[in-house]
């Protein structure tokens, strides 16, 4: 299992993934989930996978092959719009699925995989995307403004609490991080490295890029400072009045 969150807000995107793979309850490894494609100055793309690891790393690699193809229909780097990118995403995990899917399906193996994939194009706008397994696609909206994949359940109740248009970038980035504490704290299947990207509306350009280690400073402190804050927040509400 893993975990993985993108984020829009008016002020940018946020991405962040953990790097944690397992195949049983000894078998961890670290495989890193969050791709960039850019040409500083005319485009970004920031990809983060989650499922099946043999799906999404072919179609990372087919993106990456196909990034020298001479038609606009395939290179990422060609595409016109952020539409018109995540259908190219969506059209090579569409061709996986078809060339893979079916004979590890046969395997008894799950081969479900999603993508995040968000970014800006030009002067176009910056959009965000979550990508299933049958190449089909929706987008962030103001109503619904971040996507997860993995193991959503544990990180999603902050997110939905803090997260709206109006967040700041950095405030965006440190709620994911605590949306992945929450889900780090219980599930041992998503753990660090964390992988975190910040992106600025209209630069082109990566904002901020930092790999999260399980004893860094900043992660360890923040985790620290959420688990006694709520445990005072708990305190500070009455007990409900009840006989016993």
């Amino acid at each position: 299992m893993t975990y993985c969150v993108g984020i829009k807000v008016n002020d940018g995107l946020v991405f962040a993934s953990d790097s944690r793979t397992n195949a049983g309850v000894d078998r961890f490894s670290i495989f890193r989930k969050m791709f960039v494609f850019d040409h500083p100055g005319n485009r970004i793309y920031v990809l983060v996978t989650a499922g099946n690891l043999s799906i999404t790393q072919s179609v990372v690699s087919l993106l990456q092959r196909q990034s020298s193809d001479t038609s606009a229909d395939h290179d990422l780097m060609k595409a016109q719009s952020m539409f018109a990118a995540a259908r190219i995403v969506g059209r090579a995990m569409r061709d996986v699925q078809e060339r893979d899917g079916r004979a590890i399906k046969a395997e008894g193996v799950d081969h479900d995989a999603s993508i995040i994939f968000g970014g800006q194009v030009g002067d176009g706008r910056t959009r965000l995307y979550q990508i299933y397994t049958p190449g089909n696609f929706v987008e962030a909206t103001d109503d619904t403004p971040y996507f997860q994949i993995g193991e959503v359940k544990y990180g999603k109740p902050v997110l939905d609490r803090i997260i709206t248009p109006e967040t700041s970038l950095i405030d965006a980035a440190k709620c994911a991080l605590i949306s992945f504490d929450s889900t780090m704290r219980s599930n041992l299947s998503v753990g660090p490295p964390i992988d975190v990207l910040l992106y600025n509306a209209d630069s082109l350009k990566i904002g901020h890029r930092a790999c999260l280690d399980a004893d860094d400073p900043y992660f360890s402190a923040l985790s620290n400072r959420w688990g006694a804050s709520l445990n005072k927040a708990f305190q500070d509400i009455d007990p409900p009045n009840w006989s016993l």
